[in-house]
């Protein structure tokens, strides 16, 4: 699986949504595209997507904008790399989604077929579980720790042996 720049800038923009959720609200497509450094135009199409899939919510006019249409822990980035990206498969002969056979005599005992099943499934396990939530609690912390001053490491005394 390879995230495109359309998953890629997907999942930024409801990060950006899901943290600021609580306590701003709705964010317009520019704020986000700005905050985000995303092409506007672009974002403008990954967002109508999400919303089309019910994964984002709008208000048009003044103070309007775009909002998670549920909460952040609900929403995991299975759900939205493979509404926006496809299947998480790296070939389609494992593809829960999407499966096509392959051309392989025997699939139970293809050695690429049986790699690429537990490829798909680890990166399923981690993308299923894990939600917006999850995302934006791990940057608080990093941000909590990135911005903890440095602790300087004191040279211990040495006192001489009696």
């Amino acid at each position: 699986m390879k995230l495109s720049k359309r998953g890629e800038y997907g999942i930024k923009a409801l990060i950006d949504l899901a943290s600021r959720d609580t306590v701003l609200g709705a964010a317009t497509v520019k704020e986000i595209a700005g905050h985000q450094k995303i092409p506007v135009k672009f974002l403008e199409q990954i967002l109508l997507t999400l919303k089309n899939a019910g994964v984002l919510k709008s208000k048009p006019g003044a103070g309007g904008g775009y909002a998670l249409a549920k909460p952040a822990d609900q929403i995991t980035l299975g759900q939205v790399v493979r509404l926006l990206d496809g299947p998480l498969a790296p070939i389609p002969c494992v593809s829960k989604t999407a499966y096509q056979p392959c051309v392989c005599p025997d699939e139970n005992t293809c050695g690429l077929r049986l790699t690429m099943l537990d490829v798909r499934n680890a990166i399923a396990d981690i993308l299923d579980n894990t939600t917006l939530a999850d995302v934006t609690q791990r940057m608080e912390q990093a941000q909590r720790q990135a911005a903890r001053p440095a602790r300087r490491s004191r040279p211990r005394s040495r006192r001489p042996a009696p």
